[in-house]
C-alpha cells in the first residue's frame, strides 16, 4: 500500500491542512493547533486564506516546553531507483509549532524550549535520513519476497521493522488512527548508494544499504554494549543488493556493540578504560540478544575484532566465555585480534580471517532471484561483526565478505566470465571500495561525530603515510567531541527517539542543573599557571636561581591543577542530563 505523497502544507491561525497530491487524492490532513487533534478533511476544506509551501512529507510531532511542533520534509534529493521505485534522501526539515507565540511562557522555559528546538535540529542535520513512498525500505529482499499477503496489504508504516524507523516516536499520534497512516513515511537512518556499473559491457546496478537500529542508539562513548531488552548499542544491518536484467541478489551482515554490560565513560583519557557490569546478570541480555537475531537471520557467525591484550581482552574473554555458555550450536565465534595481525602496514592478513570463514560463507550464503522470478537461493545466517565501536575494523572487514559474495553472484548472473575477478574490473572496484569507505564515513559520523578511520584502504586496497595523517586528525576530532560536546548529542538523540519525554508542567527539566564552581575555577587556575610559567622563562628575573624558582613554583601549580582534573574526569566532560545514569549503564 503506497503512501500519499504529501506535497503541501497550508497554514492558517487555527489548523495545519496537509494536502496529498496523488492523482485523484482528494485527502488532506487536518491538524487543529489548538486541541492538537488530527482528522481526514477534503481539499474544499482549506480555506484560501491559508498560507501555502511545498513540502516532501512528515517526519511526526514531537512536544516541547512550548507545546507540540509539527516536523516536515523540506528538501529531498533522489538517491536512485529500486526495483522501480524512487528512494530520496532527506536534506532539509522545518520544525513548525502549533502554538502561535511563546509568550505564555517565562523567561527560562523560553530559553529551555530553545535548547530542546537546537536539540531536535542537531538529530535532524546529522546526515542521513532516507525514505520512500511506495516501497519498504526497513526490510532486506528476503524478508520481503517470504511474506504473506495480509503484509501486502498493511500500510508502510504498519509492516515496517520498527528497529529502523527512527521516526516511530514522532509518528505516534498518526499511528493511533489507521485512516491517517497514509500520511506516516517511516524514514530510516544510516547511509544508501545506488550505483549502475558496467562489467563485460552489461550494466548491472549495484546498491549498498545500512540501516541504523533505532533501539539502543546513541553515541560513541555514552552507549555502549546492551539494555535489558537485549538491543545492542550502534546496531547496523548492512544489505548489498544487485539488480540485473530481472534477477536479483541481496547479501546481509550486522554489527553491534558487544553484547553484555559493559560502558566507557568519557574522563578526559585518550581511551577511557571499559568496565564490565558486576551488578548486571550478563547471560540474560546476552541471550535475548541473540535470541532475536537468531530468528531475525538465522546462524551467526560472531567475528570479534578487538585486540587481544591491554584494556579491550577482559571484554574479548567475557564475550567468548559467554557464547560458551549459551552453548547453542547455531552460533559460532571467531576472535581475530585485527590490530596485531595487520601491524606494520600488512593489510594483505585480513585475507586469513577471509579464507578461514569461506567455507561458513558457502554455507550461510545469499539470497537470489533469478531473471523468471524464481527464487534459486536464501541467505541461511549472518556475520555479525564488532570490534569497540563498530566502525573502522569492522567495515573493513564487511567489505571484503561482501565482495567474496558479490563475486559469486555477479558469476551466476553471467555478467562475470569463469575464471574474471571483481578485484580486476578496475572501474567496478573504484565504485565499490569508494562506496564501502562512504558507508564507513556514514556510520562514523552519526556515531562517533567525525569520518571513519582506515578509509584509505578501504578507497585504495592499500594503508598509506596520508591515511595514517588523516586517522590521526580524525581521533583529535573524536576526542575533543567524545569529551565536550557529546552529552548534548546523547541528549538529542533521546529526546527525537523519545526516550525523554518533555513535560509541559512547570517544573525545571534536567537541562537546568548547574556545574559546580571548580568545572570552572580549575581550569581557570590551571590556564593562569601555565601562562605564568611560560612569562617566567620569556622574562628571566635577576638571577637564575630566582627564575628558577619562579617556573617550579607555577610549572608545580599548573601540574597540580592538571593532575586534580584528570583525577576528576567524569566531572568536567560533557554528560547527557535527560536519562538517568542507571539507564545509561
Amino acid at each position: 500500500v503506497a503512501l500519499w505523497v504529501t506535497e503541501h502544507l497550508h497554514t492558517t491561525p487555527e489548523k495545519f491542512f496537509i494536502e496529498a497530491c496523488d492523482e485523484g487524492a482528494d485527502a488532506v490532513l487536518a491538524i487543529d493547533r489548538v486541541s492538537n487533534e488530527m482528522t481526514l478533511t477534503g481539499k474544499k476544506d482549506v480555506p484560501p486564506s491559508a498560507v501555502t509551501k511545498p513540502i516532501c512529507g512528515i517526519m511526526g510531532t514531537i512536544r516541547l516546553v512550548a507545546g507540540m511542533y509539527l516536523i516536515v520534509i523540506t528538501r529531498k534529493r533522489n538517491v536512485g531507483s529500486l526495483l522501480g521505485h524512487a528512494v530520496w534522501k532527506a536534506v532539509d526539515f522545518d520544525v513548525v509549532s502549533y502554538k502561535k507565540t511563546v509568550l505564555h511562557l517565562s523567561e527560562i522555559q523560553s530559553q529551555e524550549n530553545k535548547t530542546f528546538l537546537s536539540m531536535i535540529n542537531n538529530v535532524l542535520t546529522t546526515d542521513g535520513f532516507y525514505f520512500c513512498t511506495d516501497f519498504d525500505l526497513t526490510h532486506t529482499l528476503q524478508r520481503l519476497a517470504n511474506t504473506s499477503p495480509d503484509f501486502q496489504e498493511m500500510s508502510l508504516f504498519e509492516r515496517a521493522d520498527q528497529r529502523f524507523v527512527w521516526n516511530g516516536n514522532l509518528l505516534r499520534e498518526l499511528a493511533g488512527q489507521p485512516e491517517l497512516h497514509k500520511f506516516a513515511i517511516p524514514v530510516v537512518h544510516g547511509f544508501i548508494v545506488m550505483k549502475p556499473c558496467r562489467i563485460n559491457g552489461k550494466i548491472f546496478e549495484w546498491i549498498l544499504i545500512s540501516r541504523r537500529s533505532c533501539f539502543r542508539a546513541g553515541v560513541r562513548y555514552y552507549v555502549r554494549g546492551i539494555d535489558s531488552e537485549g538491543h545492542a548499542a550502534n546496531f547496523v544491518e548492512t544489505e548489498q543488493i544487485v539488480l540485473y536484467e530481472g534477477a536479483k541478489a541481496s547479501f546481509v551482515q550486522t554489527r553491534g556493540s558487544m553484547p553484555f554490560y559493559w560502558s566507557q565513560r568519557p574522563n578526559l583519557k585518550y581511551k577511557p578504560k571499559p568496565i564490565i557490569s558486576k551488578t548486571m546478570s550478563h547471560l540474560d541480555g546476552f541471550q535475548r540478544h541473540f535470541d532475536s537475531q537468531l530468528l531475525i537471520y538465522g546462524k551467526q557467525t560472531i567475528l570479534n575484532l578487538v585486540n587481544q591484550k591491554g584494556s579491550e581482552k577482559p571484554l574479548e574473554q567475557a564475550f567468548a566465555k559467554m557464547v560458551t555458555g549459551m552453548n547453542n550450536g547455531m552460533l559460532n565465534y571467531i576472535a581475530f585480534d585485527f590490530h596485531k595481525e595487520c601491524s606494520h602496514m600488512r593489510w594483505d592478513r585480513l585475507q586469513i580471517l577471509v579464507d578461514t570463514v569461506a567455507e561458513t560463507q558457502d554455507e550461510y550464503n545469499y539470497f537470489m532471484v533469478n531473471s523468471e522470478g524464481k527464487t534459486v537461493a536464501q541467505q541461511r545466517g549472518v556475520f555479525r561483526s564488532n570490534c569497540m565501536d563498530c566502525l573502522d575494523r569492522t567495515n573493513v572487514i564487511q567489505s571484503l565478505l561482501a565482495r567474496r559474495s558479490l563475486q559469486s553472484q555477479l558469476q551466476r548472473m553471467g555478467v562475470l566470465n569463469v575464471g574474471q575477478r571483481i578485484e580486476e574490473q578496475a572501474e567496478f572496484e573504484k565504485i565499490y571500495k569508494n562506496a564501502w569507505a562512504d558507508n564507513a564515513n556514514a556510520c562514523a559520523v552519526q556515531y562517533a561525530g567525525t569520518g571513519a578511520l582506515k578509509t584509505d584502504f578501504t578507497r585504495t586496497g592499500k594503508r598509506t603515510r596520508w591515511g595514517l595523517l588523516m586517522d590521526g586528525w580524525n581521533s583529535m576530532i573524536r576526542y575533543y567531541k567524545n569529551n565536550f560536546s557529546d552529552g548534548v548529542r546523547q541528549d538529542s538523540i533521546d529526546l527525537f527517539l523519545g526516550n525523554f519525554a518533555v513535560d509541559e508542567s512547570d517544573g525545571p527539566t534536567p537541562l537546568r542543573v548547574q556545574k559546580d564552581w571548580k568545572f570552572l575555577t580549575l581550569p581557570i587556575i590551571m590556564l593562569v599557571a601555565f601562562s605564568m610559567c611560560i612569562v617566567c622563562l620569556l622574562m628571566a628575573g635577576d638571577t637564575w636561581t630566582e627564575t628558577l624558582a619562579y617556573v617550579m613554583f607555577w610549572g608545580a601549580a599548573s601540574a597540580i591543577t592538571a593532575t586534580i582534573i584528570l583525577f576528576n574526569g567524569q566531572d568536567f566532560v560533557d554528560a547527557p542530563k535527560l536519562v538517568h545514569k542507571e539507564k545509561m549503564d
